[in-house]
């Protein structure tokens, strides 16, 4: 019997279904970032693709992100159940020093090559603003709070901008171990709680409505609620097997429909159900992982589908370095006489490239540093378990 059939949702060690979703939402943040600088809408592409996907390619990075969240929050939970046995008997000095392994090294090699091109004063990665400066800058991004400097100051440089969504997620987990072992003994409490926070998302996005525009993006709550989803999913499922195959593809194929209807039906949706859809999408997203968690189209997923789940296994490091590859790119647009009606060339060397340099972060900061920290540590090796298939070595993400 598979590790499917027995309702855990892994081939060779991993789930494709998760490595499946976090691929998608990388390549919207991606497209999204390229789209914002050469507008699809205005390529040739117009009149020849659908509108709802030249939008789903163009604007919805930030939906992208709360997927990232969701899957975050659910992972982390599932390795920590799996490790200590449950939330309640979580070892918070293990917890943190892989949040640290996992994390940290990217995260200060990034910083360190910003801050060196800041000095620099290279275009496109200078840092402008009379009211912001490079420490400041520094700080915000190694202290978790880089969204709430945004919102008070404005939009830094695009390779510093796109840490706002780790101030968030790390900052929920800082809290994490605490409250797990606040409420040991009221499992049900705790559980109680973190569904409290996921559900209030639309209601923080109202109480959201009269901000600034950047902060309405880039505030605490709302993200901490999506990455509350993916706890409250991890939560439900376990230790618990897998329902019948019936419920499975029930609860799978509802979860689909429901980010489609989100990512392809926005404007319909967005008038019927306003802030409720963000619901919608966290909600669908944690549905789809639990019958992902179930084995729903485990072996399936393994086909024709390893190159967007190795965008996937390698998601955070291309989200931290996708914006070396956008700037130059849309640069070398400009230099070659901006003809927009091909400006969507430009979007597969994207994609490609981002892949890459992914690629190479992984190999020489992510895991290296990450087996050495985690050793020093001692908190043990990270298993090395990629997509079958794909000749990369890495830990499970957000181990």
């Amino acid at each position: 019997m598979t590790n499917a059939a027995a309702g855990t949702g892994t081939l060779d060690g991993r789930n494709p279904g998760i490595d499946l979703v976090r691929g998608a939402s990388i390549l919207l943040v991606v497209s999204h970032h390229m789209a914002l600088r050469i507008p699809l809408a205005k390529t040739g592409l117009a009149g020849i693709v659908p509108l709802p996907l030249l939008r789903l390619f163009s604007w919805f990075g930030y939906e992208a992100v709360f997927l990232f969240f969701v899957v975050s929050g659910f992972l982390v939970t599932s390795h920590t159940i799996r490790r200590s046995g449950s939330l309640s008997t979580l070892d918070p000095r293990a917890f943190y020093a892989r949040r640290l392994a996992r994390i940290a090294p990217c995260l200060l090699v990034l910083v360190a090559i910003l801050s060196v091109l800041d000095l620099l004063g290279v275009p496109d990665y200078t840092i402008t603003r009379a009211d912001q400066t490079l420490p400041r800058a520094i700080v915000s991004a190694l202290t978790m709070h880089l969204n709430w400097y945004e919102g008070h100051t404005g939009y830094l440089p695009g390779g510093w901008d796109v840490l706002w969504s780790l101030s968030i997620e790390e900052l929920f987990y800082l809290g994490f171990p605490a409250l797990c072992l606040c409420l040991a003994s009221i499992p049900r409490l705790r559980t109680s709680l973190f569904a409290l926070l996921a559900l209030s998302l639309p209601f923080a996005l109202d109480a959201l409505a009269n901000a600034p525009e950047i902060w309405r993006e880039k505030a605490y709550l709302p993200g901490l609620a999506a990455i509350a989803t993916g706890v409250c999913a991890a939560v439900t499922v376990a230790g618990r097997p897998a329902p019948r195959a019936g419920i499975v593809n029930a609860t799978g194929c509802f979860a689909l429909l429901a980010l489609l209807a989100v990512f392809l039906g926005e404007h319909a949706l967005w008038s019927l159900l306003g802030n409720m859809t963000m619901l919608v999408l966290t909600l669908g997203c944690a549905l789809l992982l639990v019958a992902f968690q179930w084995g729903w189209g485990q072996h399936r997923l393994m086909h024709g589908t390893r190159w967007l789940r190795s965008y996937g296994f390698m998601s955070y490091e291309i989200y931290l370095t996708h914006m070396f590859v956008v700037f130059p790119l849309v640069g070398l647009f400009h230099l070659s006489g901006g003809a927009m009606r091909t400006g969507w060339l430009w979007f597969p060397p994207a994609f490609a490239l981002s892949w890459l340099l992914g690629r190479a972060t992984d190999r020489l900061v992510s895991t290296p540093a990450n087996r050495l920290l985690r050793r020093w540590l001692q908190v043990g090796a990270p298993p090395r378990t990629p997509p079958k298939g794909i000749a990369l070595w890495k830990p499970n993400r957000d181990a």
